[in-house]
């Protein structure tokens, strides 16, 4: 729906309810969760079918990226917490996906696991995409 006034986000335009519901595998009871969406994006430029892509996309990154991260890369884990360890930690970690991603790999832990295994590996899978 269209927004005039009332939001607290400046400059938004449109926000959108989503209602999710699931069924645990093991049973028991449905879940159901709602969550809004908001932008400034007016009508004409995002429809709802648009916006419906949107947020799918959104759960495509925090497949493809941010769950590798956390369990191939084990990121929650990590020791370093003091300044700026953490983010320069988190873009060698994108990078080696992104290397990885670019070399058509996609098991990144099977990936992982055979560059380990010789130390020249890394080097020839970089040069691969940098040729």
């Amino acid at each position: 729906t269209e927004v005039r006034a009332g939001l607290l986000f400046p400059h938004s335009v449109q926000a959108v309810q989503v209602t999710r519901r699931r069924q645990p595998l093991a049973g028991g009871p449905a879940q159901t969760e709602v969550v809004y969406l908001v932008t400034s994006l007016p009508t004409h430029q995002a429809s709802p079918t648009l916006l419906t892509a949107f947020a799918r996309e959104h759960w495509s990154v925090e497949n493809r990226l941010h769950w590798v991260r956390d369990v191939t890369f084990g990121e929650d884990l990590s020791q370093a917490r003091t300044r700026n360890a953490p983010q320069v930690m988190a873009s060698l970690r994108n990078l080696a996906i992104t290397i990885l991603r670019l070399t058509g790999v996609t098991n990144i832990a099977q990936a992982i696991r055979h560059n380990a295994r010789r130390p020249e590996r890394p080097l020839e899978t970089i040069m691969k995409v940098a040729c």
